[in-house]
């Protein structure tokens, strides 16, 4: 027994698995959640007697170690998902990773011919890298590729130009993505594609993603921990740049030999009772991205058999579109209607934001139907879902104004901050979860993990392996 004892903070993937690997060692753990239930934005909720996620979340890793936690988690308790994603441009639906004679066939002659010449253009006089999104795209694709696969979408999400965005989210996300890449995997039919981007099968809990988050937090609940729902922490308190104890925000002081915080670093960092002023500006400047899920109840089956579509026309507001029915068929329970979720992304100051449900179901049964996808099956009910501070923006700089709370938070003892939201970083969820693993470890063996790291260039795998339907396969 570890005579420790550890506040998390914000129970999504990252908290939640530092509670889970901490309640293991016997370390005494108090896990807070402002929601009324675990995940994060991983979570699952019951809806229309189904169950259903955030949006479309689907784990996959190549670490071994994290591999092994899941699995340790689930048990068998999950399928294989064949992966399934188009993008929608212009009344068509492009298969995403690409196929190459659906590309041209659906692009035209016209615009594929453009899109070529585009593409070796840029291999013989490159755009000159400036540190933005589009340039960095536009070097690796052609502008005209770019145009058509990456500028409508990433506007969509970030809510800022493209030349404002910086190329860090395409660093983390596509950078070892090549057209030739996507090419050959099509003609191979993607089979041992290692690029995370384009794997064409997934494991995913019968019980919906959420499942994991549940069982880490029922263990940690069996074994002298407490997940407290409902409950708010206002902020981290330190004395002499040792972090001691939470507030929360009814007032309560409870004190902590470590605190693991994932609330929105933004908050976090504004509220410690030592920062310097300079740091405490940087924070401010620092944006999230608001979600907003319009799902939609489709009184038919067998819609279309995309997992997820993403949307890069522009006449619709919608970014993506997940069909739930094509996951595992448990989730469904039994029900003879298809559950389908649109995507809006905002900011607190935007319109859309506090726009009531109404009107914006009305605008997610209009723009369903616009893309085809559901012909003329009727649309039965309708249900909005906020999310608040989904997405940290990485515009232009961010990373120079992230740089010194970075190295400020990393002068403060006993506290580590981990999770999309607490490191400011666009993790996947085997990212989030390798946060709170080595989180962990730091806590109970004193290791020197550089948290920071990850998402990053961390790939530091003792082992690679992938999820198979038979379990754990080593590479």
């Amino acid at each position: 027994m570890y005579h420790k004892k550890a506040a998390i903070i914000g129970a999504g993937p990252a908290g939640v698995t530092a509670a889970y690997q901490l309640a293991k060692i016997g370390v005494k753990v108090d896990l807070y959640e402002t929601a009324n239930q675990v995940g994060g934005m991983a979570k699952t909720i019951n809806l229309w007697n189904q169950h259903i996620d955030l949006g479309p979340h689907r784990f996959f890793s190549n670490d071994t170690r994290i591999n092994k936690l899941w699995l340790e988690v689930v048990g068998k308790d999950y399928k294989m998902v064949d992966r399934l994603t188009r993008i929608y441009y212009k009344n068509r639906f492009y298969y995403y990773p690409l196929k190459p004679f659906d590309a041209l066939f659906k692009l035209g002659i016209g615009t594929a011919t453009v899109c070529l010449f585009s593409f070796f253009k840029e291999k013989i006089s490159p755009t000159k890298l400036d540190g933005t999104f589009e340039n960095w795209v536009t070097n690796r694709f052609g502008y005209q590729l770019f145009s058509i696969f990456f500028k409508t979408y990433s506007e969509k999400l970030w809510g800022i130009s493209c030349k404002e965005l910086d190329a860090d989210f395409a660093a983390q996300r596509i950078k070892k993505l090549s057209l030739w890449e996507a090419v050959i995997g099509a003609f191979k039919s993607n089979k041992n594609n290692k690029h995370k981007t384009l794997v064409d099968q997934f494991a995913y809990p019968i019980h919906g993603t959420g499942m994991v988050y549940e069982r880490m937090a029922k263990y940690v609940s069996e074994h002298n921990g407490t997940v407290h729902l409902n409950t708010s922490v206002k902020r981290v308190i330190t004395e002499n740049n040792v972090a001691t104890s939470i507030e929360l925000e009814n007032g309560k002081i409870e004190s902590y030999d470590h605190i693991v915080s994932s609330m929105p670093l933004t908050q976090m960092v504004t509220r410690l009772p030592e920062v310097p002023e300079n740091i405490k500006q940087l924070a401010f400047s620092l944006k999230f991205r608001n979600t907003i899920l319009v799902y939609l109840k489709v009184d038919g089956q067998h819609l279309f058999p995309d997992n997820w579509l993403y949307i890069h026309s522009s006449d619709v507001l919608t970014g993506r579109i997940t069909n739930f029915s094509n996951w595992v068929s448990e989730i469904n329970c039994n029900q003879k209607e298809t559950i389908v979720v649109l995507e809006y992304w905002c900011y607190d100051k935007d319109d859309l934001w506090t726009e009531v449900d109404e009107p914006l179901i009305e605008r997610a049964k209009k723009e369903l139907r616009i893309t085809g996808l559901i012909k003329n099956e009727t649309i039965s009910a309708g249900y909005v879902r906020r999310i608040k501070s989904c997405y940290p923006v990485y515009s232009i700089g961010y990373k120079d104004r992230l740089k010194p709370i970075e190295d400020y938070l990393t002068t403060i003892k006993n506290l580590s901050v981990i999770g999309r939201y607490g490191a400011f970083k666009y993790n996947n969820q085997d990212h989030s979860i390798l946060m709170g693993y080595l989180a962990a470890e730091n806590i109970a063996n004193n290791t020197s993990h550089n948290l920071w790291d990850i998402n990053t260039d961390y790939e530091d795998y003792q082992e690679k392996s992938t999820i198979t339907a038979s379990g754990l396969s080593l590479s």
